[in-house]
């Protein structure tokens, strides 16, 4: 990152802080804050000393001997990001921003989440921390990510369904913003990713680095090079800027794979660099390029993977999709499962929806290179979490058995 734009909240000509004058207040003590923990070293050690003892890291960088043959190309390595407390790499940024939290002051935090993996993680970190806690989810991601709603409120979060437009994590995103208007004396919004308003960019992006530091010092330990390429999946972006931030002054090549959902052709993905639908734009605080129409309304999107259908992607990632210092590729969610599939039966790894659509794209140039590169693919999550929609997606007919029994169950116990 370019840290004297990072700093003005813009990197080339995306990001900013397009703020109402209501939010001016919390986001001058948020870049206070923030600037003064960049600025203090012992708060890197306490954070990597948290995350060591708290949530496992560093986590491994495994090597896909079955996959790596399977394909007699460029060895596969895979940064294990499901192995992260609560099973994604989400946990990174919420931790470090409790730290944050405890250090202003607050007793609350509020959350957007997609997929779920971002709430489960803040539900986490408030109950780790004695924070109150609130998750906004879109009503369409709370039906089909239930197991993490679960655990949500099990972990004491309270978590309010967002049925206002399409239901999904640009939804929650508003919802959010709607309730920090009105508690920001008491509350910290834990944003999940590397968009909206400075400094939320910049700050989750850094949090995220730990991947990157980590899978750098890993690679050149078990291959004794820098890898040829590293692939990570790309809905706002945090997984991807975490891993690559550990290779940008590198000659690696840095690869970020979008939601393609029923193809790039259609108007069913998510895909902003690679399809044709998006545009620069200003929303929910910040200028990057969004799925919208002429007259600047967002889209609606479509992935098979929850934390994948938003319709902005990160200003930072603009940026260097623009400057060409990433490349962008985009996943159908036929292919998708396809990879996800080969992965389970190879390596007996299971990626969260969202991590197999770099799958697809590293094991389609993997054949192309030679044995004696090596790849990194960033497994932001594991799978177990999207069960139902995987069942479903399979048409499995054991799952469906299990879930008409179960129902069954619940309405004779219930007198239905």
């Amino acid at each position: 990152m370019n840290q004297t734009q990072a700093k003005k909240g813009y990197f080339g000509n995306w990001g900013g802080a397009f703020i109402p004058e209501v939010l001016h207040q919390p986001f001058f003590q948020l870049n206070e804050a923030y600037r003064k923990i960049r600025a203090d070293e012992s708060f890197w050690q306490e954070y990597v000393d948290l995350m060591a003892n708290y949530s496992c890291r560093p986590t491994p960088l495994t090597f896909a001997e079955n996959l790596s043959n399977h394909f007699g190309g460029a060895r596969i390595y895979i940064k294990r990001e499901d192995l992260n407390h609560t099973g994604a790499h989400k946990a990174n940024n919420v931790m470090g921003q409790g730290l944050l939290v405890k250090r202003m002051g607050k007793k609350r935090v509020i959350a957007e989440t997609g997929a779920g993996q971002h709430g489960v993680a803040t539900a986490t970190m408030a109950a780790r921390f004695g924070f109150d806690c609130t998750i906004y989810m879109g009503e369409e991601d709370v039906a089909r990510q239930r197991p993490n709603v679960f655990w949500m409120e099990k972990l004491g979060a309270t978590v309010v369904p967002v049925t206002d437009g399409a239901r999904t994590l640009k939804d929650a995103i508003n919802e959010a913003f709607r309730d920090w208007v009105t508690s920001m004396d008491e509350t910290h919004y834990v944003f999940g990713t590397v968009c909206g308003p400075h400094p939320f960019p910049e700050m989750v992006a850094w949090f995220q680095s730990i991947i990157g530091r980590e899978a750098r010092d890993q690679i050149l330990a078990r291959h004794k090079a820098l890898p040829a390429a590293v692939y990570a999946c790309v809905g706002g972006g945090s997984n991807a800027l975490g891993i690559f931030q550990g290779f940008m002054d590198d000659d690696v090549r840095l690869v970020g794979v979008e939601a393609g959902g029923k193809g790039t052709d259609t108007d069913q993905h998510a895909s902003r660099m690679t399809g044709t639908r998006a545009s620069a734009g200003v929303a929910q605080g910040y200028r990057t390029m969004f799925l919208q129409d002429d007259d600047g309304q967002m889209l609606d999107t479509h992935s098979i993977a929850a934390g994948l259908d938003y319709v902005g992607i990160s200003p930072i990632l603009a940026e260097m999709g623009e400057s060409g210092r990433v490349d962008f590729a985009a996943a159908t969610d036929d292919e998708v499962l396809k990879a996800l599939e080969l992965t389970m039966r190879a390596e007996g790894i299971i990626p969260a929806l969202e991590s197999s659509h770099a799958f697809v794209q590293a094991f389609k140039d993997a054949p192309n290179m030679g044995r004696d590169e090596a790849i990194i693919i960033n497994m932001s999550g594991r799978g177990d979490k999207d069960i139902f929609t995987i069942a479903h997606a399979f048409d499995d007919p054991s799952w469906k058995k299990f879930i008409i029994d179960r129902a069954d169950g619940y309405r004779k116990s219930s007198g239905g």
